[in-house]
Formats: structure tokens, sequence, C-alpha cells
């Protein structure tokens, strides 16, 4: 792969040197219709004057009526659909006089991926010449743009849009790892940084709108797209989701997908339609729907991706309930929906909820389609919808509607203000500079995980070890960092290459493959134990010599564009191919071996855990992954991501993921043999947040403040984190909290707050996490979000099971949290002769509680200032019911009380009022005469 995509480039990269050659890019891009363009404004529609949808001082809402008042059908029509770029479905670079007879006469409503070097799947990218450089990218955009601004009706630009989730998705542009890397970062900041480089290059590139990130939270490691997921918490996913939405969105409008419940596919099943996801209400809302609310809540996000599975029968696609009511009515979204790939079509073809494609153009827009997107001609979906309207199958006002948010968003990013990409030269510099470099190597290494460092076998000391046996299907492989959704053809830095430049010149690495990705009967060797071939005997041998001859041998394995990806999810979580066969040949030398995995899903790797010293997950690690790992092998980077995702030791646990039910991971017995009680596997290999590092941490001081609250306050958790060990290094500390008791089942631990911190050695820093409303919700029995009065447990650690810290926080109701609150208030103007610690009881509004004394003995009341008093109702207990005497005494100041009021209790547990003579008082005194007796409540009047 590596090979073929080298001398793939070779010759684009000479076709694309020969194209530059043809043509000069300016510097600054400058429509050509000068009379069009005025100081401030735009004549969009060429009648001379400044229209409303015009004006950059009017607000948005009025430009948008303004602009749909002046269309026509056909241009509200044409604004509902994607066209798909050069070589997908657009046969042009740049438009064409054809242009003018095309659907696009009338404007459309986005261009997806033009230009941006992806063709199809398996075929190289692209090698024409508006492809690269950025300028002539821009440029090339630009004069696309011009079209639909100079040559339609109304002028109306269009939105360019694009994928994104590892970067832009681009000839060249900066590369991240893929989504599943970067959630293993647990760092805001970072993914913050690295949708502004993602959005700040779309935008100089000339796209406007990129379909990032993905909000889907994984659920089972068997699916192809484990590797887009940031993880399996939905706090986490919404978290970092809100913080890459934030940074697009300071450049470009960001589009969240796949809504929704689409990543729970039953037993990683797709079919395309993802059809029918296996889980109740409750999960669906806690689990699929909870990211979506916050991202679109607290970071407005613009776009959202409609999937095409359907939930308990019902095609997403064509459902009014979760495009409109939910997504649009609930979470309050303004923004536009866009469907992924053929899910209109899928109404008929897959769901059958639809008789033709006419009728699944009807519920889609009914249901609160926007924009269809999809390989295929715009006609398809237009011309139909044009039909529906016409006949009266389709109202349209309802077409109204869905155009509004279209335009609604154009406006936002402001196409109306600015619709080209002016500073061509400026594409040039930022597209992938040094600075955006930098972040992408903090990516990549922040993102690998230590899962296992038996006897401090790495770091590797470059000092003294002089040859490196490397091997393994991943070791000089880089198509995982050039696979679709990201940058095409960046230069990648390979495991092999990193090591190679590390030791340049101090050690010797001896390479062989090993072993390929897959063997020739894959999958089904998966199931049916072939023997290995003459050949791939061979190869391990030449694996196996290179170790003994070595120092230490580094082995990289895992998965790759065969194994996973969009539809293909695995039957299996074991190394694929002989690459366990090549691990246990390479570990049976008995010399060190480290193992390196570079793959896009948690794969069960027992043997390994068992027999390896050292094991490091680097998912999918980007362009400088060779460069992190190689930085983490020797030592000049200390690991220090946490997993996201659980590793099942078997597919035989599947479902096996984090948040969990309580007790619902527990299983048989625990003794294994033929005279055992086990009867399967227990517990994770690998569980959810867990992460080694070359260091130490201890945990310590843990503050909860205030200890009780009301359900809408907040709570302040406070800890301290000290580095004990000998090198730098950071640590992902991790909030989880638990519903004590509930009205439903809740989950056995949920993710309340992360934080990155990186300590020196000796180094103390106190963390601090804010508890609210969200961290502290449940959904009850009528689907309403709610916090429940009771206790939550509070849990501090370093994973999910490896908890240092214990605490508790009540959630008290208002009403019960206000009495309190006064009764400690009154309680501070309340002493007594004898126990103190109880005076409180007698204001608290219960009669079970009390202050009890003997002969002699007395509790007295600070009363208010100037107050005159004669009255008084009282509460008293005594447990032998017996009659009791008491005195009521008031003060006037200086400590001298006198009696107003000597009488016997004759009934108890009730409030009985007592009558006096009146007279302005300071204090009042209840002086008991009789042995144990309580005074239960007491209520000044």
């Amino acid at each position: 792969m590596r090979k073929l995509i080298a001398a793939v480039l070779l010759l684009s990269n000479s076709a694309l040197l020969t194209a530059q050659k043809t043509m000069k890019v300016p510097a600054t891009y400058k429509p050509t219709k000068s009379e069009m363009y005025h100081k401030g404004w735009i004549d969009f529609n060429k009648n001379g004057v400044m229209d409303v949808y015009e004006d950059p001082a009017a607000t948005v809402d009025a430009r948008v009526e303004d602009l749909l008042k002046q269309m026509t059908l056909d241009e509200k029509t044409c604004q509902m659909v994607t066209l798909y770029g050069y070589k997908r479905v657009l046969k042009d670079a740049l438009p064409t006089p054809e242009w003018k007879q095309m659907l696009w006469k009338d404007g459309i409503g986005a261009i997806d991926e033009h230009l941006n070097g992806f063709q199809q799947w398996g075929l190289p990218p692209s090698d024409n010449e508006n492809v690269w450089p950025a300028s002539r990218h821009a440029w090339a955009l630009n004069e696309v743009q011009r079209f639909f601004v100079e040559e339609t009706r109304l002028g109306i630009p269009v939105d360019f849009t694009n994928e994104g989730i590892r970067g832009v998705e681009s000839y060249k542009a900066t590369n991240f790892p893929t989504q599943l890397g970067l959630g293993h970062t647990w760092n805001r900041a970072l993914i913050h940084k690295v949708g502004l480089i993602t959005g700040r290059e779309a935008r100089m590139l000339g796209y406007t709108n990129v379909y990032a990130p993905i909000l889907d939270v994984g659920r089972d490691q068997r699916w192809g797209r484990y590797e887009e997921v940031y993880g399996e918490s939905p706090y986490l996913v919404a978290e970092l989701g809100i913080e890459m939405v934030r940074g697009l969105q300071q450049h470009v409008a960001a589009t969240g997908k796949h809504f929704a419940a689409y990543s729970n596919n039953k037993g990683a099943r797709e079919g395309m339609a993802r059809v029918d996801p296996q889980t109740s209400p409750h999960e669906v809302e806690n689990i699929h729907i909870y990211p979506f609310r916050r991202v679109i809540k607290e970071a407005g996000l613009l776009g959202v991706m409609s999937s095409y599975n359907d939930y308990d029968g019902i095609p997403i696609q064509g459902s009014y309930y979760w495009l409109t009511t939910r997504l649009r009515d609930e979470m309050g979204f303004r923004g536009y929906v866009v469907s992924d790939s053929d899910a209109v079509e899928y109404l008929y073809t897959k769901h059958g909820t639809a008789k033709d494609m006419k009728e699944a153009v009807r519920q889609s827009v009914e249901a609160g389609l926007n924009v269809r997107c999809t390989f295929r001609s715009p006609d398809s979906f237009v011309l139909p919808l044009r039909e529906l309207v016409k006949e009266g199958g389709l109202d349209e006002e309802t077409v109204n509607d869905r155009v509004r948010d279209i335009l609604r968003v154009k406006f936002l990013i402001g196409l109306f203000d600015a619709p080209y990409q002016t500073d061509l030269a400026g594409a040039d510099k930022e597209v992938e500079k040094e600075e955006n470099e930098a972040v992408a190597l903090q990516a990549s290494r922040e993102s690998v995980v230590l899962l296992k460092n038996e006897n401090s076998t790495l770091p590797l000391n470059i000092n003294t070890v002089k040859k490196i046996a490397v091997c393994g299907p991943n070791a000089d492989e880089d198509g995982y960092a050039l696979t679709h959704y990201g940058p095409l053809a960046v230069e990648v830095t390979t495991v092999l290459k990193g090591i190679q430049d590390k030791v340049n010149g101090k050690a010797e690495v001896l390479y062989t493959k090993g072993c390929d990705l897959v063997d020739a009967n894959w999958p089904e060797s998966e199931i049916i134990d072939y023997p290995l071939t003459p050949d791939e005997q061979a190869e391990i041998n030449k694996a196996v010599e290179n170790a003994r001859r070595a120092d230490v041998a580094v082995v990289v394995l895992g998965g790759g564009q065969r194994t996973c990806g969009e539809n293909k999810s695995r039957s299996s979580l074991d190394l694929p191919g002989r690459q366990l066969q090549l691990l246990q040949a390479v570990q049976a030398t008995g010399k060190p071996v480290v193992l390196i995995l570079i793959n896009g899903r948690p794969l069960s790797v027992n043997w390994a855990d068992k027999y390896v010293p050292a094991i490091l997950e680097a998912w999918y690690p980007g362009s400088k992954g060779g460069v992190a790992l190689a930085d983490i092998l020797f030592g000049d980077y200390n690991p220090g991501g946490k997993l996201t995702v659980t590793f099942p030791k078997t597919v035989g646990q599947i479902p096996f993921n984090f948040p969990c039910k309580p007790a619902s991971q527990i299983d048989g017995g625990k003794n294994a043999g033929p005279d055992g009680n086990m009867s399967r596997i227990n517990g994770a290999l690998y569980p959810f947040g867990y992460g080694l590092s070359y260091t130490t941490f201890e945990y310590s001081n843990l503050e909860i403040t205030p200890k009780v609250i009301t359900p809408n306050e907040k709570a302040t958790v406070r800890l301290k984190v000290t580095n004990t060990g000998k090198y730098a290094g950071d640590e992902v500390v991790q909030l989880y909290t638990r519903d004590v008791l509930s009205s439903v089942t809740t989950y056995e631990k949920n993710l309340a707050g992360f934080e990155r911190i990186h300590l020196e050695p000796g180094e103390t820093k106190e963390v601090t996490f804010i508890l609210d409303r969200k961290h502290l919700e449940l959904l009850d029995a009528d689907m309403k979000r709610v916090v429940e009065p009771g206790d939550f447990a509070i849990m501090a650690g370093a994973s999910s099971e490896d908890i240092r810290l214990n605490g508790l926080l009540t959630v008290e109701d208002y009403q019960t949290r206000t009495q309190a609150i006064e009764s400690r208030k009154s309680a501070s103007r309340v002493s007594a002769s004898t126990n103190p610690e109880s005076t409180g009881n007698v204001l608290d509004g219960k009669i079970n509680t009390a202050w009890q004394g003997n002969k002699g003995d007395y509790i007295t009341f600070a009363l208010k200032n100037g107050s005159k008093t004669d009255k008084v109702s009282i509460a008293f207990t005594r447990d032998n019911n017996l009659p009791a005497h008491f005195e009521i005494q008031l003060s006037g100041g200086g400590g001298q009380f006198l009696t107003v009021y000597s009488g016997t209790v004759s009934e108890y547990g009730k409030l009985v009022s007592y009558s006096f003579k009146g007279t302005t008082a300071s204090d009042l005194r209840i002086v008991l005469n009789d042995d144990r007796v309580g005074v239960a409540e007491v209520k000044l009047e």
C-alpha cells in the first residue's frame, strides 16, 4: 500500500507541477463583473439597488425573508440539494458554458468535496491541476463560486462542504490522528486547536462547511467505524465535540454526524442502512442523543447530518419526531439538516417505508430534511420535489421553511458578505504551516496509550541499545494516515522511519515485514486454522533471526484499511492474519519485545497482555505518528493517553462498554478448570479510562463544597495530584458520579469531569471540578430529565476501575434545603445548659427529633431586638408520658430571667400554645423541673 501510494504521488506531483507552470496564480482574487461589487455590499440580483438581503447591516432574519420572497420554486428547490464535486458527480473542475443549461443554472445549495483530491474508494488522489497548490485550489473554488454569484438570477452563493474529521480533506493539509486517537488525548484545549486549524485551513482552501465532528458514541467494538468516534462516554464525546465545533465555527460551519442512534447497529452488522439499532429508549437518550443535545445548545452547531438507520421501525430520515420535534423544537437547532449518502433513497430501497423516490422525497422533506446529499445527480431529488409541490403533494410553505434554514446558515457564515477567499497567497502560507504541524505532532503524542510496561521495559536507553529489530505489517505502513475524510497526500513518517531517524548513527535497525496485515484466507482464517504457507513461515523466520541479533524487538501490528473503516465491521477482535504467530515467534527468542498497535478499534490482545512486557496503543496516529512513537520509545515523551473505549477479552463478552448498569458486568464463578465453577471469561482486558505512564501519581485531599446542594446549585470538587516518580508526565484525572438511590436504574459510574495535567517530578497540582445539574440528572420513568434528591457517590481516580478518592454529595429538594438553612440560622440563636449539639432539633419542623434535659436544665432562645412576646407553642416528649413540670422565663437583658409561666405538660408529641403576660424581652427560656424531658419543637409567636 505504501509503495503504491508513493508511486501514485510521484506521478500526481509531476502532473501538478506541470499544471502550475501553465497558470500563474495571483496573490489576491478579484471577480470580473466589477459593476456588481460595491463598497460594503454586493448587488447579487443585479438590479442596481441594495436589497435587504444584500445589506450587511440588516438582521439575518430580515435578509432571509427578503431573499426568500424573491425566489421562484425552481430556485428554492435547487437550494435543497448538494452537487457532488469533481469526478464524483460533477465532471467539470471549473464552470463551462453548459452550466447555463444545467439544473444548477438556478443555483445550488452545496457543492461537496469539490477538487479535494478524493476520487473514489481505492483510487489515487486526483491529478487535476486545480487540486494543488492551495492557492490554485482556492482560486478554482472562487471561479466556481463566481458562476453562482454572477451568472444566476439572484446570485445566491454556494456552500462548499467537505469532510474533516482528522484535518480537512484536501490533497494536502495538516494531518491529525483519526478521531478515535484524538479522543484518547482527553484534552479539550488541544481539540479546540484541532478545530481551529481544520476550520482555518478549510476556509483558506475555499470551503465553508466541514462535516465534523462525529458525535456517535461507540458501543460495539466490532463496528467498522469505531475508528471515527471519540469514545464510549457520551459525556466525553459531548465535551470534545463542543470544543471541536467552537474551533471549527470560528471559520466555517460545522456539521455533526450522524443523527441519531447510528452507532448501535445490531451485532455491528451494517447492511448500508444500519437497520434498527437494538437499544432501549432510555439508552438512546442517555447515550446517543446526549452529545447532540449538548453540542447544539452549548456550541451552536450549524449543521446536522441525518443518518440512514431506523430506530424502533421508524427510519430517522423520514421521522418528523427526530428531525423536527426533537432536533429543532426541543434542542433548539437552527442550522440545516443534510442527508447522509443515500438516506433518502433507502426509504424505498432498504426500509420499504416509501413506494418510490418521489414518496421518499416527500417523507424526508416533511420530516425536516433541508439538503439531500449523495453521489447522484441533483436532478433525482429536485425534479420529484418540484412535481410534489405543483401537484399539491407537498405544501410550498414546507419548502420555504426548509430553505429558510439553508439561507440562514449561509448568512451566518458570511457567504453573502464575503463569498470569495481572496487571500490566495495566504492559502499557501496557512495550509500545513509549521505551527499547525506542531499541533498535529502534539496530538499524535497525546493520543498514545501505554497499556503495559512490565519491569520498566520502556523507555529504551538509546545509549545502550545498539541493535533494534523492527517488524510487523504496520511498521513501514503509512496508509492509515491517508484514508478518506482527511488529508490525502501528505508526507507520513512511519514507525520504522521514526525509529531510524531517532537512532541515526547510534544504533542499527534491522527490518523485515514479518507478515502481511491479513493472510490469503482472511477473514475465514479467524474461524478455520489454516497452516502457515512456506512463504509465510520464511518471512516470520527472518523476523526471528533479526530479533536474535538485536538487543530489543519492536513489533508493529494491528489493523488498517483492509480490516477497519466504513462498511468493514469484523466478526472477531483478535489480531488478523498471521500477526499473532509473528509476535509469538519473536517473543520466543527471549529478547525484550515492545508491541505497538496501530488500529482503529480495540483488539483482544490477550496473549500479548500476558507474555509481552511492553504494549503501546497508537490507534491511527496521523502523519506524525512515527515521530511520536519514536519519542515515546526512547523516553523523549512520556505517554499519558487514557482509554476512552473498553478492551473486551473476546467478542463473546460484547456488548461490553462504558458506562454500564450496576452488576451488569458481573459473571458466574471465578474458579477455572474441571473442578471449578467458572463458565466464561470475566472482566475487561483494559477498562475505560485506563492508561499507564513512565512515572507514578498520588491522589489526595478530596474536598466537596458545599456537601449539600439543591438540584440547581453547583458543588465544587477539589483534589490534589502529585507526581511521585522520576519522569515528568501527564495524568488524566477522572471524576465519576453515581446516584446511590434512584427511581430508575442508572449507570454504575458516570464520567462527570476530566482534566489532563502535566506534572514535573515531585510537583503537586490542585484540580478543580464543578458539578452542576447536567452531571446529576437522570431520565425518569416519564422520560423527563430530573435531579432526584438523595446521595451521590463522588469518585476520583486514574481510570473507571482505579478509583483513588471517594466522597459524598447530597442533593435536597429546594423546600427541604431552605428549611434546613433557616433551621441552622435559627439554631444559631439557641443555647442550652446541656446537650447543645441537639438544639437545632427544636426548630427543624420535625416532632421526632428533640433536645432533652433533666431537672434544672434549660434551653434559651435569643429573640429579635425589641420583641414583645406573650405566647409560645411547645411540643414536649417524655418516654414514660408521665406529667412533667416546666417554667417559661423572659429576660430583658443583663442575664436576669423572670418566670412568666409555670405549668404541667399533660399532652406530648404535639405543639401546645402557652400564653402569658407579654413584655419586651431579649431572650426566652424553657426550664425543666423533672428528669428525662424533651423539647421537640418550639414556635415563637
